[in-house]
């Protein structure tokens, strides 16, 4: 398969851009929706806040990613954008994103295509919580991501859905 997705990418290249601070808001729940992002460096959680005062974060944006883009549809944002690293984003009207979107059918393409593998990937970590082993879902995630780079295990304790002692634990058990 010919991957496309860096063709909507390109719609931001004349856009607007923005850096924002660690802990800083992009957006919060039920604001309207106005633009749509780009993340081009950083990371930026989209989180629920729940009524016990904590967040669930239901994805974390990170660079070349689009962020919000379920939303794109809607009028009101239904989450909170919240910076967790240093970032710039790059935006535009959603109207304009649309309109973009509607000239160049591999721009369009490419952003489904994007949206398609991040639709796989949530599956595949919802699987993944669902085993109540950390040994068990570790095996899973690397049967499906393989070893990841080096600094990389502290994202995998984040999509495992476990701490890092824990999955430090797992780890140090495996190599004895």
């Amino acid at each position: 398969m010919i991957s496309i997705m860096l063709g909507w990418q390109k719609i931001f290249d004349g856009g607007l851009g923005r850096s924002l601070k660690a802990g800083a808001t992009l957006f919060r729940r039920e604001d309207p929706v106005e633009f749509m992002y780009l993340v081009r460096s950083g990371q930026i959680a989209l989180e629920r806040p729940m009524t016990d005062g904590s967040a669930l974060t239901l994805h974390i944006a990170s660079e070349g990613m689009a962020l919000a883009e379920a939303s794109l549809f809607a009028d009101a944002y239904h989450c909170d954008a919240i910076v967790r690293q240093p970032a710039i984003v790059a935006y535009l009207p959603k109207a304009a994103f649309l309109a973009e979107l509607q000239k160049s059918p591999k721009a369009a393409l490419g952003l489904i295509e994007t949206s398609a593998r991040e639709v796989q990937a949530q599956r595949a970590r919802i699987e993944i919580l669902r085993l109540r082993r950390v040994s068990d879902r570790l095996d899973a995630w690397l049967d499906l991501f393989g070893k990841p780079a080096k600094g990389g295990w502290v994202r995998v304790a984040d999509g495992i859905g476990v701490s890092q002692p824990a999955l430090y634990r797992e780890l140090a058990r495996r190599r004895q």
